[in-house]
């Protein structure tokens, strides 16, 4: 009689499906996992999120405080009994805290789980619960400085533009401002609402200029190209010469300086000091165009950046083979080029940081309503931009851009400090736009300003002044 493998073909099955469950099971915890060490806090705090929005019938939302202990946000009973959101300094804080009446932007957004969420003790939770009384909910405190971001606001005026100032050493947010604005009192917020979201408002006043504004970057763009010299003449990359005429002409093209100055015979610190267009032309023609490509990446040009805050993305579009007028206005930060503030901002913080770029984060620690700490936040590096060396080579160039260039509106600062200036031409006929970009003090820095105001002219007269009243601000308080 023929003997059967039934049985045996019957374990084989059995086995397998139960190979296939454990690696499902597995799978799914490897996924929970992931969720909960990754994304779930993305999920959480997301403010598309409409359960959060079922918490605020029990739990008042929470107030939003400066770093030094002012009221940003907080909620309010109005005459008619009801709730509202209030904002004691109106516009001035609009773009970083944000708001709650039209969806949620800002702070409000990326903290609005904490905001609704309620750590007052269990009996006091419990009493609400029975009287009919909402909760209190947890209190937000921000790295915002209100000193330093009142400045910002006031220095900037009636100009369109940006200011951006970090904790190079912890990545803190010490104050952001971006104008045109907007009240976000909700009265006030209604009451301009459809003209600010019309499409033939040429005045963007609810974009976060700070991070989601373009702009050729122009000069302070030096930086990167001054860089690409260095690792590509790693001896005698300083004494790189150029003399300048006011005019650079190579071909068919030519490369002007800002008023057509005339700089005379330079070497590369001299040329960045001044800002000279035509040397760092002059210097683009002899580099690597594929190194440089990706050096730009390494900057975090054309990739995501460690930021909560929803921003843009940073263009560099200059590839291997570009013609050579790509190559002259690319390498003096024209052309295709497009930046954003925060991102100069995050450049200049690792210079500031020996290399080390630290993650920007604006919220600093979680309080219950009675002033106890829940959560806190600490600082943490996103990533090396570049060398510890390099970072020192490129700070005594924007050390000598105070000292001997364009950056004269700090030399007489009671502090050391380092930048870079830059205007910006973008549309023929208008102005450029002014950049400014640095740290102080030069030796141990505390404090990194990005300043951009549209249509300002030369980054030296128009931006450099407004960081050197944050400067004063913050290190002669």
């Amino acid at each position: 009689m023929k003997k059967t493998n039934a049985p045996h073909q019957e374990n084989k099955n059995i086995m397998l499906l139960t190979y296939v469950v454990l690696a499902l099971f597995l799978g799914m915890m490897g996924y929970f996992g992931y969720f909960l060490q990754v994304k779930s806090e993305d999920v959480i705090n997301s403010s598309y999120n409409a359960r959060l929005d079922r918490f605020s019938d029990r739990i008042l939302r929470g107030r939003i405080f400066s770093s030094d202990g002012l009221v940003l946000a907080e909620t309010q009973n109005n005459a008619l009994g009801g709730e509202v959101r209030v904002y004691p300094f109106a516009n001035a804080f609009s773009h970083v805290v944000g708001y709650t009446s039209k969806g949620k932007t800002g702070v409000e957004s990326l903290g609005n789980f904490y905001l609704l969420s309620s750590h007052v003790n269990l009996f006091e939770q419990i009493w609400d619960q029975f009287s009919g009384q909402k909760s209190p909910g947890d209190d937000v405190i921000t790295t915002l400085d209100a000193r330093l971001q009142m400045t910002a606001y006031e220095e900037l005026g009636d100009r369109k533009g940006a200011v951006v100032c970090l904790e190079p050493g912890t990545g803190k947010l010490l104050a952001m401002v971006s104008k045109p604005d907007y009240d976000p009192n909700p009265a006030s917020l209604d009451a301009v609402w459809e003209t600010l979201i019309q499409e033939e408002n040429d005045q963007a006043q609810l974009l976060n200029r700070a991070t989601q504004g373009l702009y050729p970057p122009g000069s302070v763009f030096k930086i990167v190209t001054a860089l690409e010299a260095m690792r590509e003449n790693t001896t005698g990359w300083k004494e790189i010469p150029f003399d300048c005429s006011g005019v650079y002409a190579v071909e068919d093209y030519s490369i002007k300086c800002y008023h057509n100055n005339v700089h005379g015979l330079q070497n590369l610190e001299l040329s960045f000091a001044n800002s000279c267009n035509g040397a760092f032309a002059s210097l683009g023609l002899s580099l690597d165009l594929a190194s440089m490509e990706e050096l730009a990446f390494q900057l975090l040009f054309n990739t995501e950046l460690p930021l909560a805050l929803p921003y843009a993305k940073s263009t560099y579009s200059m590839k291997a083979g570009a013609d050579t007028w790509e190559i002259l206005q690319t390498s003096i930060g024209q052309g295709m080029t497009q930046v954003t503030p925060i991102h100069m901002a995050m450049m200049t913080a690792a210079i500031a940081n020996g290399g080390i770029l630290m993650k920007p984060y604006v919220i600093e620690r979680v309080n219950n309503a009675a002033g106890e700490e829940v959560k806190k936040f600490l600082p943490s590096s996103a990533k090396s931009l570049m060398t510890a060396q390099e970072a020192g080579q490129l700070g005594d160039l924007m050390r000598q851009v105070v000292i001997t260039g364009t950056g004269s509106a700090l030399r007489d600062a009671p502090y050391s400090s380092a930048g870079k200036t830059g205007s910006a031409e973008f549309e023929t006929g208008k102005e450029t736009h002014a950049w400014f970009i640095g740290y102080a003090p030069a030796e141990e820095p505390k404090i990194v300003v990005t300043v951009i105001v549209e249509e300002g002219g030369s980054g030296g007269q128009a931006a450099a002044p407004v960081a050197r009243k944050l400067f004063d601000q913050y290190l002669l308080r």
